[in-house]
């Protein structure tokens, strides 16, 4: 099993969307590790998206990232990260497809309301970014059986 790192942005949290992108992936079949309410540092947030630090949209990126609370998470399951880019949609909540979460309540790109971890390397640094291993659970549901062969 993979885990991934999925974050419902300001707007999101802002819209009261947190509740239906957990049970989105509940409802798909994976695992919820790791759950936490952040207020975002300016410190954290440069380091969240420090690959995009030369790019003229960086400061616009910490500044809306730091604006109000946002809902971090830690998901695990089969194929979880791929699973999870598409459970999401396009960057573009208007290029989203309907069913995605950008394409059922996203609007304007610089609004997509979640972030998802989009390779390995980077699900492991944002988890280690974002949580300590004690915050992390490690259980398993009594649905296991009924998802996987």
């Amino acid at each position: 099993m993979e885990r991934t790192f999925v974050m419902v942005k300001p707007d999101g949290v802002q819209r009261g969307l947190a509740g239906n992108v957990i049970a989105r992936f509940e409802a798909k079949g994976f695992k919820l590790v790791g759950l936490k309410l952040v207020s975002v540092s300016k410190e954290l947030a440069e380091e969240h998206y420090g690959v995009h630090k030369e790019r003229p949209f960086f400061g616009s990126l910490v500044s809306f990232i730091t604006s109000s609370p946002v809902v971090a998470m830690v998901w695990e399951g089969k194929n979880v990260i791929s699973a999870a880019r598409t459970l999401i949609g396009a960057t573009n909540p208007i290029e989203a497809a309907p069913g995605t979460i950008r394409g059922d309540f996203g609007m304007d790109i610089g609004r997509n309301l979640i972030h998802g971890s989009d390779g390995a390397d980077t699900a492991a640094s944002e988890i280690a970014l974002w949580f300590n291993e004690d915050e992390l659970a490690s259980w398993e549901p009594a649905t296991t059986s009924w998802l996987y062969e």
